[in-house]
């Protein structure tokens, strides 16, 4: 290869492999998968299925799990709740919820409800980027989005 395509082939992926390699993971390339960690995270209740029907959380519930503690704490739509909570790879065992006990409208008393069936028991869960998804041991499946 004579010095003039060698000088043109360099000076054509240079550039390329300086911007292929500088790219930030979570920067929107769709490349890099990040995955959220499950604590240290306020996960924000989006919708809840339980016997058989997916109803939208009502009162901006949220669950945040914290590792060091080794407990959830958050909000049921009404009333702010408290458990123990050991985080595994796959699953969470939550203890037996305390909770404030304020009567609320209807709607976020049906949300606190539907969320109480998480706790006194296992959990599977799976992160999908931003998206927890929580099922328990007695089917009530949550979606919860990270909060910004």
């Amino acid at each position: 290869m004579d010095k003039q395509r060698f000088t043109l082939a360099v000076l054509t992926l240079v550039p390329l492999v300086v911007a292929c390699g500088s790219q930030k993971a979570g920067s929107g390339s769709g490349s890099v998968d990040v995955r959220r960690p499950v604590t240290g995270v306020d996960w924000r209740v989006h919708d809840i299925t339980a016997g058989g029907t997916t109803t939208k959380a009502r009162g901006k519930p949220y669950l945040a799990f914290d590792a060091k503690s080794g407990k959830v704490g958050g909000r049921l739509g009404c009333n702010a709740v408290d458990a123990t909570a050991t985080v595994r790879a796959t699953q969470i065992t939550l203890g037996r919820p305390s909770t404030t006990r304020m009567m609320c409208d209807a709607s976020l008393m049906g949300t606190e409800r539907a969320l109480l069936g998480l706790f006194d028991g296992r959990v599977d869960y799976r992160v999908d980027h931003d998206t927890i998804t929580l099922t328990s041991e007695n089917g009530t499946i949550v979606r919860a989005v990270a909060a910004k």
